[in-house]
């Protein structure tokens, strides 16, 4: 059974997750070894970026470790002109797609800028209300269809922002409207503390599609070439202008929700420890190994990129950022305000 294999008619999604590992399916050459890569590189990101926020360098960081093959499958499935819209916890899925480091982390340090130019990288902002990023990869979808370009926006969606309004609404106008976006939701299993089964009662996220008259789609999170292989075809279906796709990928987060949490408060040890045990990364390894794919080589060089990462990073945010006191009034109104000024002629009288 998989995704693929199903009439392009039925909206109803199968009743197990698509998988690719551990079955009969022929790897497609280089991409799985490119995976790998970039599974090694967003686990070390986590570890990293995760140890920097406990030093107070970022103000807050929302790890996604355990969820890497949900981030990387994603950003590896865009073409160049398609969008990527996260949320706050897919920093890894800019990274993958081509974003600097550095520049992925910017709002999350506290810095004002959204840290990267999002057109020339065609990517969103990183979204931390829940869900609000939907209806903006609704839009952008329905104006390069209007337009008639192939431009495919994927949009990215934690569980609990199923729940938000926000989130209702986008499906119902991508469907309405034959807008070309692929929504993926991470099914991490709780909305900070909530758990999912007191968020819906339906079967599966993905069947929420069936009400809004979009194919739902089933996937294993923890297998990077079944992610990548369902939202690839997702894509493609969109593209070619049939349409949205909501994608639920079953995955689950290994870390708290951010370095301000306390997940023991909420969920037993036992049951994190069943999931390390489908850790995505330990899984396309394994297999790679099994296939004679996974050389010693390819493991040192993805360990090494994985290390250059990590120590750019630590550079780049244990330097304090060049601030100017002159920045608390740039951007606050168009023209500003008399007030405003006298303010910052003051400002700058006592910092001369």
């Amino acid at each position: 059974m998989t995704v693929l294999e199903r009439p392009a008619t039925s909206l109803l999604p199968e009743p197990e997750p698509y998988r690719v590992l551990g079955t009969s399916a022929e790897p497609e050459p280089g991409l799985w070894t490119r995976l790998y890569r970039e599974l090694v590189r967003g686990r070390r990101f986590n570890e990293q970026t995760t140890a920097l926020t406990r030093q107070g360098r970022l103000a807050v960081y929302p790890s996604s470790t355990g969820q890497e093959a949900c981030q990387v499958g994603a950003a590896l499935s865009l073409g160049p002109r398609d969008w990527l819209f996260p949320s706050y916890r897919d920093t890894l899925a800019a990274v993958a797609r081509g974003l600097d480091p550095v520049a992925a982390l910017g709002l999350l340090r506290g810095d004002w800028h959204t840290g990267y130019d999002p057109r020339a990288h065609r990517i969103a902002p990183l979204c931390t209300p829940l869900a609000t990023q939907l209806p903006h990869a609704v839009g952008l979808a329905r104006a390069a269809r209007l337009r008639g370009d192939d431009t495919v926006a994927l949009a990215l969606v934690g569980d609990g922002g199923t729940s938000e309004g926000d989130f209702h609404e986008a499906l119902n106008f991508a469907a309405v409207w034959r807008a070309p976006v692929v929504f993926l939701v991470q099914n991490n299993r709780y909305a900070i503390s909530v758990p999912l089964s007191r968020q819906t009662a339906a079967p599966s996220i993905a069947h929420k599609g069936v009400g809004y008259g979009m194919p739902g789609r089933l996937v294993d999170g923890m297998d990077a070439p079944a992610v990548h292989r369902v939202l690839t075809e997702a894509l493609a279906r969109a593209r070619a202008g049939e349409g949205p796709t909501l994608v639920e990928a079953r995955t689950y987060r290994f870390d708290a929700h951010t370095n301000a949490d306390d997940a023991g408060r909420y969920r037993e040890e036992a049951e994190v420890a069943d999931w390390r045990a489908r850790d995505p990364l330990t899984l396309l390894g394994s297999e790679l190994r099994a296939r004679g794919l996974l050389t010693g080589d390819v493991e040192e060089e993805a360990a090494q990129a994985a290390e250059r990462l990590a120590a750019g990073l630590r550079a780049a945010l244990g330097a304090d950022p060049p601030l100017s006191a002159a920045d608390l009034f740039a951007h606050v109104y168009a023209s500003p305000t008399p007030q405003l000024r006298e303010q910052a002629a003051s400002l700058a009288e006592v910092t001369r």
